[in-house]
């Protein structure tokens, strides 16, 4: 009975190796068909070339903006950048300030050009952390010495010297001028009045304050005037601008050249004495009491240059040369009668033509 018993076990376990290999095989020769053939290896399948996924990029961070209702001097900056709030301030206060000199003469100077800077990148900064509402100054810094030499230029250009009525040469004839006040540029002052509207971010005009200088002459007359040509030799006297009397004359010698320029009779001596001139030209001269000889013959017309004058001389062989020490010589009649058409005041011209 033991004997049969395995000989069934024996069976089974035969039968089930036998069911083991059919299966095997059906399913090696199911996966040859679906490839079309029979190649039974292993190897693995070739990497794949797709690439891996990523993450997506962050977006952009948004621009921070300065709170509502916040304003930077008196420009409202609230709602925007930084950045726009600063490039606004800095158009804003390089506005240039407009300076009247006159009804009809005005001046354009930027804040630099006077010595202004204002603390834009200051105030921006504040701006972005102040609270809605905020109001903030911007401060402005101004050197004063760039202010002040800003406006002595401008004084050079727009200062004028008051002008006494007077009378003076228009080509050879006398003319009266009348008198014109002039004005002179108040320099701290004007500088104040320029801070104050730079700190405060004005720029309405400002009128440049100046001071009136009043001429001391304001009324003149056309009487006699002497005009004395130089090297012409020449002395021409006016009564107003009527051409009277020409006289030849002697002048200076090289030396001691007559000197050009706009003077006045300043004194005048009948019968005068002569003293000599203080240079070597007269080194050992006494001094000559009126009468013959006297070498400025009988009259004496001295004149705002100093050591110099027209008179008479009783050398008439000199007149039409260079002579004299500097003065003006004239033959002894004309000069008497140049003495009585003229007065301490006369206008004299003296030109090197």
């Amino acid at each position: 009975m033991r004997r049969g018993f395995v000989a069934v076990v024996v069976g089974l376990l035969a039968a089930c190796a036998l069911v083991g290999f059919a299966s095997a095989f059906a399913l090696a020769s199911s996966a040859g068909a679906d490839t079309g053939t029979t190649d039974t290896s292993t190897e693995p399948p070739p990497p794949t070339t797709e690439p891996p996924p990523t993450d997506p990029e962050p977006d952009p961070p948004k621009p921070l903006l300065i709170a509502s209702g916040v304003t930077v001097g008196d420009l409202a900056v609230g709602w925007m950048t930084p950045r726009t709030a600063g490039e606004l301030l800095k158009r804003r206060f390089s506005k240039p300030l407009v300076l009247v000199v006159s009804p009809t003469r005005r001046v354009r100077a930027a804040p630099q050009e006077l010595g202004a800077h204002a603390r834009i990148e200051k105030a921006v900064l504040r701006a972005k952390s102040a609270r809605p509402g905020v109001h903030i100054p911007l401060d402005v810094e101004i050197s004063r010495a760039k202010l002040r030499g800003y406006l002595e230029r401008t004084a050079a250009r727009f200062d004028r010297e008051a002008v006494d009525a007077g009378v003076v040469l228009r080509g050879l004839k006398p003319r009266v001028i009348e008198a014109e006040p002039g004005r002179r540029l108040k320099v701290l002052r004007n500088a104040l009045a320029i801070r104050k509207a730079l700190a405060r971010h004005l720029r309405e005009p400002i009128g440049l304050d100046f001071e009136a200088l009043k001429p001391k002459v304001l009324n003149a007359k056309l009487g006699p005037s002497i005009v004395i040509l130089r090297e012409s030799k020449t002395l021409l006297y006016y009564v107003k601008e009527k051409l009277v009397r020409k006289f030849g004359i002697a002048t200076g010698q090289a030396s001691y050249p007559t000197p050009t320029g706009n003077y006045e009779i300043v004194n005048m001596q009948l019968n005068p004495w002569w003293y000599p001139p203080p240079s070597d030209w007269a080194a050992d001269a006494d001094p000559v009491p009126p009468g013959p000889g006297n070498p400025l013959g009988t009259r004496w017309m001295g004149l705002s240059a100093p050591y110099v004058g027209i008179h008479g001389t009783p050398d008439a062989a000199s007149i039409g040369y260079s002579a004299s020490h500097g003065c003006i010589r004239m033959r002894i009649p004309e000069a008497e009668w140049l003495f009585r058409h003229v007065d301490v005041g006369t206008p004299v011209f003296i030109l090197s033509r």
